[in-house]
């Protein structure tokens, strides 16, 4: 789709149909690259990546009829780097991992990939569970700098952005309606 500039300024560079494409194209490349699901799991970041990660399991039930991936959500709150700073009052939602992760392939996903600080967080929290087989990273949108070396395995949109840019991902469930926003805030 072409960019839009919406009302307040902000430029969509994703409506539903592409966020639908782009989820749908990951799922095939999960199964192309894990062969099978046996020992697959889905693990959500929260908020965002929980209802993207459901999304993409739920394009693999349908790709591989009769397939059941097991699915949980993470809440990285308490693994952030900056919590000591005070900065913040943190709110914790919770983990929910209802499957062993021991020698699993966790495919954790997030709606966007930029430091890679939240990436890290999450896979500390997760190997308080166990310790998997493998961690596969899929986002909808890497928007690049990075400051840990952490990159996707699977990527719905690559979207170059500068730093004074923020990409905002909406999804119907949370939002009301599927789509990626760029908006310019301010530069560094």
């Amino acid at each position: 789709m072409d960019s839009a500039v919406t009302g307040n300024g902000a430029r969509q560079v994703m409506d539903a149909r592409a966020i639908e494409r782009a989820l749908v194209r990951v799922a095939h490349e999960i199964l192309e690259r894990n062969k099978d699901t046996e020992q697959l799991a889905f693990v959500g970041i929260r908020s965002r990546g929980v209802h993207l990660a459901e999304r993409i399991r739920r394009a693999i039930q349908e790709i591989e009829a009769g397939t059941l991936v097991p699915f949980g959500v993470v809440d990285i709150t308490l693994y952030r780097d900056d919590l000591d700073r005070g900065l913040q009052n943190p709110v914790v939602q919770g983990t929910d991992i209802p499957f062993a992760v021991d020698g699993r392939r966790i495919l954790l996903v997030d709606d966007v990939l930029f430091t890679g600080r939240t990436v890290r967080a999450a896979m500390d929290a997760l190997v308080d569970f166990g310790r998997p087989q493998s961690i596969q990273l899929a986002v909808l949108v890497d928007r690049g700098h990075r400051e840990l070396p952490i990159r996707a395995d699977f990527v719905g949109k690559n979207l170059p952005t500068s730093l004074g840019e923020q990409v905002q991902v909406r999804l119907a469930e949370v939002d009301g309606q599927d789509e990626v926003l760029i908006e310019t805030v301010r530069e560094r």
